[in-house]
């Protein structure tokens, strides 16, 4: 069988990779602490999983319009509006099935090949991937942790050529856990517009942050940054709502909405009915439950964090928001394993960790940063305490 160039030139996500091993070794009985998953390990609130029950009893199980059904556009606009400080109308928005499913249909109407488009690391896995997908090619801006992840204009001016269409901001990030405050936003919006680049604003983390940290959406800078600008959000990470599957973009510029609808209408229409029913509920119900998601998340970040940071040769700044730690490990790079193998990268950390002490990370390489791994503290303080002190164990092994 021969297969399209396009596939041949995408990788496997190494995120869902290091899960479906993780699992697999845990049905065949072994006592695997997995730190990969990018999910809550919160259950979806029961008022929203009651309006969802609702809607298969109401028999609300047929097509909707391709884009979602219009009570959920209204919610999804009542939510920008109240939290974001943003107006739209409905023709500005677009639901999918997931974030995911909403910047993969941006980056097949929007960009062709030529296109450049910036995206900084570390990243998401997904978001070069999918830029090549669609023919365009991912011009990657880094910003190590001596900069808490974050890019700067100037790095965006040296970035830029005639090709450049857009930008991706991820705040809060996946896998760092770094945000942009509101001046720092204000700087980007800047240079984005004085170069006419499309911002892209991915936001599915901002319920999930600490220390008093105020998410701002990148569009709410300006009435000119919100033109400029698509908003990608969804009730999967803020709701415990992933297996629902319900994404959508805020468009400054309704033709976009349009062009992603026409493609949406030819591959998946519109996404589950019962889904966006649920979906409703979780937007324009009160956050009791997300906040003390929230807290939480917060007690074991601040143990993770502690935990690794008492390792020999591993550094970790403590992210603000997300459930994600994402430490330096490349302290411990260019040290043996006890067959001798040197461990030379992430990949090789990571292998090495899973094969000799049962725990499962992300390497940083999947992420565009080699130093690092990611850990989500989407799990219990127990696993936590226990999968930290596996860590320092089999970093302990190590000889020189």
């Amino acid at each position: 069988m021969k297969f399209s160039k396009r596939i041949q030139n995408v990788n496997p996500s190494m995120t869902l990779a290091i899960d479906a091993k993780a699992k697999e070794m845990k049905a065949r009985g072994e006592d695997v602490i997995g730190f990969g998953a990018g999910e809550p390990d919160f259950n979806t609130p029961e008022r929203i999983k009651q309006a969802g029950i609702r809607a298969i009893e109401n028999n609300e199980t047929r097509y909707t319009p391709v884009g979602g059904s219009d009570l959920l556009k209204e919610a999804i606009i009542s939510k920008l509006q109240r939290d974001n400080g943003l107006a739209y109308e409905k023709n500005q928005i677009l639901a999918s099935c997931g974030a995911k499913h909403s910047f993969y249909n941006l980056a097949q109407v929007l960009w062709q090949e030529g296109d450049e488009i910036i995206i900084p690391a570390p990243y998401w896995v997904s978001f070069p991937e999918m830029v090549t997908l669609a023919g365009a090619r991912p011009v990657i801006i880094h910003a190590g942790a001596e900069q808490n992840f974050k890019i700067t204009p100037d790095q965006i001016d040296n970035a830029i050529t005639p090709n450049t269409k857009a930008i991706m901001i991820n705040s809060p990030s996946n896998p760092t856990g770094s945000a942009y405050d509101k001046a720092e936003l204000e700087k980007l919006a800047e240079c984005a517009l004085r170069h006419n680049l499309l911002i892209l604003s991915d936001e599915i983390y901002e319920q999930i942050v600490f220390d008093g940290f105020r998410h701002t959406s990148i569009a709410s800078i300006s009435k000119e940054v919100q033109k400029q600008c698509v908003v990608i959000n969804g009730v999967s990470k803020s709701y415990a709502m992933t297996g629902w599957r319900i994404g959508y973009i805020a468009a400054g510029d309704p033709e976009i909405v349009k062009q992603v609808g026409k493609l949406q209408g030819q591959s998946t229409s519109n996404p589950c009915s019962v889904s966006q029913a649920a979906s409703i509920e979780a937007l324009a119900g009160p956050l009791d439950e997300v906040h003390e998601m929230v807290r939480e998340f917060e007690k074991r970040r601040n143990i993770i964090v502690e935990r690794l940071t008492q390792i020999p040769g591993v550094s970790c700044n403590t992210p603000v928001g997300s459930f994600y730690s994402f430490p330096d490990f490349s302290g411990v790079y260019g040290k043996k394993d006890m067959n001798g193998k040197v461990l030379e990268g992430s990949l090789d950390f990571t292998d090495y960790l899973l094969s000799t002490e049962k725990v499962a990370i992300v390497p940083g390489i999947a992420f565009g940063a080699d130093a690092h791994a990611r850990l989500s503290f989407a799990t219990s303080l127990e696993k936590i305490e226990a999968g930290v002190q596996r860590i320092k164990e089999a970093v302990n092994k190590l000889t020189d």
